[in-house]
């Protein structure tokens, strides 16, 4: 038995089975502050309009099947996915918003309709990796 026809299976093997195990860990708006020093103006409130609540308000299907419930306030909004702990991000632009520690960023009223949503997130402080993830709303 040749050695090639027995290590391309494994490998395959391998891949297929550390796929499947991969799981994205959630976002953490303004964790735990780390060791270094971050120098950065202070955010300018953007107030929120009734109708741009509207238009964000609601429950989104993620890419990744989280689902995201957003409740806008006047300056921020509170954004929970699934049953974890609520992040409040604020308003940077009319539709865009990020975490104070600029981790988690999300922009609404995306797309030919409006109804699309982009994510984007840093899962670890500790590397320059980051998140992006989309959805279209789900209900309002």
């Amino acid at each position: 038995m040749r050695i090639s026809s027995v290590l391309l299976p494994t490998a395959l093997f391998l891949l297929a089975s550390s796929a499947g195990a991969q799981s994205m860990p959630y976002p953490q708006a303004d964790a735990e502050p780390d060791a270094t020093v971050r120098v950065t103006g202070a955010l300018k409130p953007v107030r929120i309009y009734d109708d741009q609540a509207q238009q964000i308000a609601g429950t989104y299907a993620l890419s990744n099947g989280w689902r995201l419930k957003v409740n806008p306030s006047s300056h921020a909004i509170a954004a929970t996915i699934d049953k974890q702990k609520p992040m409040r991000l604020f308003a940077v632009s009319p539709y865009k918003f990020s975490s104070r520690d600029g981790r988690v960023t999300m922009e609404f009223n995306r797309g030919d309709m409006g109804d699309e949503m982009v994510m984007s997130y840093a899962p670890d402080p500790r590397f320059a990796e980051m998140v992006v993830i989309s959805s279209s709303v789900a209900q309002r």
